[in-house]
């Protein structure tokens, strides 16, 4: 169980995501988390870089959908004035907002990437259906509701496990 809590990849910002890389690779979409991986999970609209960062996806070709579980009026209040789809309340790591965000893209999971900045929702969810995944940090630690603080003490743990079956290594640059 724990080898689905390891991305594919691990970078420190979304920013730093080799998307023509990625595209050339046959990926085609992005399901990418809300809060603490686009903006603090407190911040209510996209900063200039990250509207310059959404252009540059869509330029590049990928299509995209915030995949959250936040409630409908947080990710609306993000996604509609972006013009990008969303899936709210989703439950990750349920194979379902997934599955759904594949859907609203029309892509395979082979196509997909997953970008997020939780282990135990955004990795582990998108492992479980072949996509490809990506673990950013995250933005704001001090934001975090009950839900999340908890998780974060759940992977603390995984990673001594990880570290300890020589699955995760500190030494590896972050891309």
């Amino acid at each position: 169980m724990f080898e689905r809590l390891v991305p594919k990849l691990r970078v420190n910002t979304v920013f730093d995501i080799d998307l023509e890389g990625l595209y050339a690779k046959g990926y085609r979409g992005i399901i990418t988390d809300l809060d603490n991986t686009l903006v603090g999970a407190k911040a209510p609209l996209a900063t200039p870089e990250l509207v310059l960062w959404f252009e540059k996806v869509k330029s590049i070709g990928f299509k995209l959908v915030i995949v959250s579980n936040n409630n409908m009026q947080r990710v609306s209040k993000f996604a509609t004035p972006l013009n990008i789809e969303f899936v709210h309340e989703a439950r990750k790591p349920s194979n379902a907002p997934f599955r759904k965000a594949m859907k609203l893209m029309d892509l395979a999971p082979e196509q997909t990437i997953v970008v997020g900045d939780q282990m135990l929702t955004d990795v582990y969810g998108g492992n479980r259906l072949g996509l490809y995944t990506v673990l950013v940090l995250p933005i704001s630690a001090a934001d975090e509701g009950i839900g999340t603080r908890i998780n974060r003490r759940v992977e603390r743990i995984a990673l001594t496990r990880l570290r300890k079956q020589g699955l995760w290594h500190e030494e590896e640059e972050r891309k």
